[in-house]
């Protein structure tokens, strides 16, 4: 059996997608916007356990390409962990993110042909207002805010999807959105950008 684990937090989501990414509706059967899908992505987890190892309060991000549709495979994918990250929770999350411990993220391990590795790094996550800032030094300067709904106050959503992420998404854009490393040279600012609330695990 699989070492129990269980993550909450957050993602921002920056990609290379116009408007908006038509993963989360189509569940991966319909193409990026522009062929292929270039995406990195923060995640604050705010309670998090892999067997006896904590994950509470670390910060990580994931860089992630994929050549055509989602569901297809052979995507590339990399991994950032929090420098403050001990040992265990290092081990952990890359189980986690490599999808060996099944659950939320078992499609990882189908989908990802390409592992590039993982890197210990300080990582900055933290909201400004509705905007959510990510930070790794010479790696990643984000910032990505939600797209405001009709209603005074709200943000549009889609709710109650399918998409392996989450059911409920924030539609937002990228304000800035560079990315370096891996030979990767990425710049997203102005295009697609997601929010949402991770609850994930294997029980």
């Amino acid at each position: 059996m699989s070492e129990a684990w269980k993550l909450r937090g957050e993602m921002a989501l920056s990609c290379s997608c116009d408007v908006f990414c038509p993963c989360v509706l189509s569940l991966g059967e319909t193409p990026p916007t522009e062929g292929h899908c270039q995406t990195w992505a923060g995640i604050r987890i705010d309670e998090g356990r892999i067997g006896d190892a904590d994950l509470s309060g670390l910060n990580i991000a994931l860089m992630i390409e994929i050549p055509g549709l989602m569901s297809r495979g052979n995507w590339t994918a990399a991994l950032f962990i929090d420098d403050k990250a001990s040992i265990y929770a290092i081990k952990g999350l890359t189980r986690i993110f490599t999808g060996k411990v099944g659950g939320s993220t078992h499609l990882l391990s189908i989908l990802v042909g390409s592992f590039l590795g993982v890197r210990e790094v300080p990582i900055v996550y933290r909201t400004e207002g509705d905007t959510r800032i990510v930070k790794i030094d010479k790696i990643i300067d984000g910032a990505i805010t939600p797209v405001k709904g009709k209603k005074p106050g709200e943000n549009v959503m889609i709710r109650n999807s399918e998409y392996w992420i989450a059911p409920d998404i924030t539609v937002a854009k990228a304000d800035k959105s560079r990315f370096r490393a891996f030979g990767r040279n990425w710049n997203f600012a102005g295009q697609s950008a997601e929010i949402c609330q991770l609850d994930w695990g294997n029980q």
